[in-house]
């Protein structure tokens, strides 16, 4: 793998200030030999932790909803009603998060 990339150097800096113009950053190549790529293997863990997490998610999210529902039913007291106006249920993350994150 070749990556091209572009640095200024304190001697860019320097000739920049003494002729009294703007640096100019030089192009620097680098290769990069990779030989095994991540996660080239079928690794279960990410799978586990996934569900995991999944789950643990739609637990949160029911009982946030449960909390809610509770409050709606209870007596009909006007201060439990304007309470849950205020009240915010987080969405639940879909599993491919935690794919994104491993």
């Amino acid at each position: 793998m070749v990556l091209y990339d572009l640095r200024y150097s304190a001697r860019t800096f320097a000739d920049a200030a003494r002729q009294s113009r703007r640096p100019q950053p030089r192009t620097v190549r680098r290769t990069v030999a990779i030989h095994s790529f991540a996660r080239h293997q079928r690794d279960r863990s990410v799978a586990e932790w996934s569900a995991t997490e999944e789950r643990r998610a739609r637990q949160r999210l029911r009982a946030q909803a449960g909390a809610v529902l509770r409050l709606v039913n209870s007596t009909a007291d006007e201060l439990a009603l304007d309470a849950v106006d205020t009240i915010d249920i987080v969405p639940a993350r879909h599993r491919r998060g935690s794919l994104w994150l491993a």
